[in-house]
């Protein structure tokens, strides 16, 4: 009687999807993965890269459900290995959507000087002055933050990143609930508006300055309006320049969004800035998306309106 054979593992299922949380430590991984709980997620938080794809060949076993993974900086000795094994996922035809949660070091200090909590790599930054470092809280906090920084560059490059330095836990729930379900084989392009007085996004591709065009905010009955309304909408398309620069900059992006859909890329964020984020900006996010809306997956974020600044 011949033995029995070891069974082959089970390949991960062919048309799955998973997304892939990741980022700088204090950007809001946890708020993400709430939010994709909330959304029907099952999520996987810290899950070690080299279990990856046993974990997924687990799942192909079970009743479809959508899986959200989260993997860090903690996992620092097998994140080389996590970009190779997700090329290999996308080449048996599982989705991977990597989301990238990003912010300023000024933000991030501040939130882990909040929250008193050590940075993961605290101990391994030392700066350039060695164990000069280890006297100053502050110098060694980012100068962990950095190093994190180059340690997931790579991955970063790969995913679709969302700048949370100025976000609240409800404006990043919502950014989230927005991409997964967003989500599919086409690119999507996010138009964001911003205020050049909070800085500019961190998740930005390209950025338009919107500044030089004539500001609703000076015409009184519209002060307290925004971008959103018909009023400032009629204001802004009796100015030459405005419609001069909204065609411009719609040709441009026409002109180059083949290339990072042959480039295989998930998102593309398009931010435009203007003094207040209120008016100018907002109108020419809203006006882009629309244009848009038949050609890619588009999505809008008001980063100062949907703060309630």
């Amino acid at each position: 009687m011949q033995p029995d054979l070891p069974l082959e593992p089970d390949p991960p299922r062919r048309g799955a999807g998973i997304v892939l949380v990741t980022g700088i430590s204090g950007s809001g991984k946890s708020v993400a993965l709430h939010a994709l709980e909330d959304a029907g997620y099952y999520c996987v938080d810290n899950l070690p890269p080299e279990l990856l794809r046993e974990f997924l060949r687990l799942e192909a076993r079970r009743a479809h459900r959508r899986i959200a993974i989260a993997v860090d900086v903690r996992s620092a000795g097998s994140l080389p290995h996590l970009l190779p094994e997700l090329g290999q996922l996308r080449a048996e035809g599982v989705r991977v959507h990597s989301i990238f949660l990003d912010a300023s070091t000024e933000a991030l200090v501040r939130r882990f000087s909040e929250t008193r909590r050590p940075h993961p790599l605290s101990d391994q930054a030392t700066g350039p002055g060695g164990g000069e470092a280890a006297g100053d809280g502050r110098r060694m906090l980012v100068d962990a933050i950095e190093l994190e920084r180059q340690l997931l560059a790579s991955l970063r490059e790969v995913s679709t990143v969302i700048d949370t330095s100025q976000l609240r836990p409800a404006q990043l729930r919502a950014w989230m609930r927005d991409l997964v379900q967003a989500d599919d084989d086409r690119l999507t392009v996010v138009f964001e508006s911003f205020a050049y007085r909070h800085g500019v996004p961190l998740d930005a591709d390209y950025v338009f300055d919107v500044r030089v065009l004539p500001n609703p905010h000076y015409v009184r009955e519209l002060r307290q309006l925004t971008g959103r309304d018909e009023a400032v909408a009629r204001y802004l398309e009796s100015e030459p320049d405005v419609i001069e620069m909204l065609e411009q900059i719609d040709a441009f992006l026409q002109r180059w969004l083949p290339a990072f859909v042959r480039d295989q890329r998930s998102s593309l964020t398009v931010a435009l800035g203007c003094t207040g984020g209120q008016h100018r900006s907002v109108y020419f996010a809203e006006v882009l998306a629309r244009r848009f809306r038949a050609r890619s997956v588009t999505l809008i974020r008001h980063r100062e309106l949907d703060a309630g600044n």
